[in-house]
């Protein structure tokens, strides 16, 4: 499945698409047939739209695998709560085992709700909640908690919840690969969907037409113990192995090359990886840095090598300005 999937990405995120891609476009064509039928059904109300009482935020992509929606998640929920706001999140658990809905927190586990779930309720300690059904979800939130927005991690094509902001976040480098849909290219709708958003956001250098975000990093902490932290400036010229079971390894990569590491070796796992504990010890004697949604999964084994790098999302204040500005107005259609 590892092989497969890196293989798949290989050729999605070709600037053009290749034999295999080609041979793949009558399933792309059933494939864009269900997604527009799908969303002219919620157009016309044949399938139930669910309205909430309060403003309801989607950060999502258009694109197969990761491209920073968790780390705008945190950000835009610290926005809202600088400007007096009391957001609560809503996700719907990725790989998580749950059945039943759930409130998750920092002692919630992983294969039970979901690693970006989890990281979420670490980062902010606002109200997290996970389900298969977004709009359920968010009115049990809205019931049990003291929120006034919602956040939803992903979910921009989960149109069962009607929406007042959508946010969709590319990755600057991969971005919309071959411009194909599924399966001969990494697109869950098509390109155009971009254009009726409200805010674009290039994790990295990107359009100019786009908001640009950029993820920084200035400290790593042992995922046993987080309270011991140490500069990244001080692993500068440092061995390291590299673990990240995310959508986009090599950018948690270049991060740490950037920073003057010295990677022995790249270790890429499938975006949700589950760790086994003996899958993270190498016969050496360098320390293993990885992801912060990696590391959550990560915190109960015995492995003092382990090292986490966090990052944190930093956009322009024009963003903030606009953002803000809507989320106002969208109290007031409320």
């Amino acid at each position: 499945m590892k092989t497969l999937q890196a293989k798949l990405e290989r050729l999605w995120y070709r600037s053009r698409p290749g034999l295999i891609s080609y041979l793949l476009l009558p399933l792309t064509w059933l494939f864009t047939l269900i997604v527009i039928v799908r969303r002219w059904l919620y157009r016309k109300n044949i399938k139930r739209v669910s309205q909430l009482n309060v403003p309801v935020i989607i950060v999502g992509n258009i694109t197969v695998g990761g491209t920073g929606k968790t780390p705008l998640v945190i950000y835009l929920v610290e926005l809202l709560r600088r400007h007096g706001y009391h957001p609560g999140v809503v996700s719907h658990g990725y790989q998580g085992n749950n059945i039943a809905d759930q409130m998750v927190n920092t002692a919630s586990e992983p294969r039970a709700v979901g690693d970006e779930a989890v990281l979420i309720a670490m980062r902010t300690h606002c109200p997290v909640i996970v389900g298969r059904d977004r709009a359920t979800v968010a009115k049990q939130l809205l019931s049990q908690q003291n929120c006034n927005v919602i956040v939803s991690d992903d979910g921009l094509q989960h149109y069962a919840l009607a929406r007042d902001i959508e946010i969709a976040v590319l990755d600057a480098e991969r971005g919309v690969g071959n411009g194909l849909l599924l399966p001969a290219g990494p697109l869950r709708e098509s390109a155009k969907r971009l254009h009726e958003v409200d805010f674009t956001v290039s994790n990295g250098e990107g359009p100019i037409d786009k908001f640009m975000m950029q993820l920084y990093a200035d400290e790593v902490y042992r995922v046993s113990n987080p309270q011991e932290r140490k500069p990244l400036s001080a692993w500068y010229g440092k061995t390291v192995h590299a673990v990240a079971g995310i959508g986009h390894p090599q950018r948690f990569f270049q991060q740490l090359a950037a920073a003057g590491l010295n990677i022995i070796q790249q270790h890429a796992f499938p975006d949700h990886h589950t760790f086994g504990a003996t899958e993270l010890v190498f016969a050496d004697v360098f320390a293993v840095i990885m992801t912060e949604k990696d590391a959550v999964k990560c915190r109960n084994f015995n492995n003092e090598k382990l090292w986490c790098l966090p990052v944190t999302a930093r956009l322009e204040r024009e963003f903030d300005a606009k953002f803000l500005q809507q989320v106002q107005r969208a109290i007031g259609h409320a």
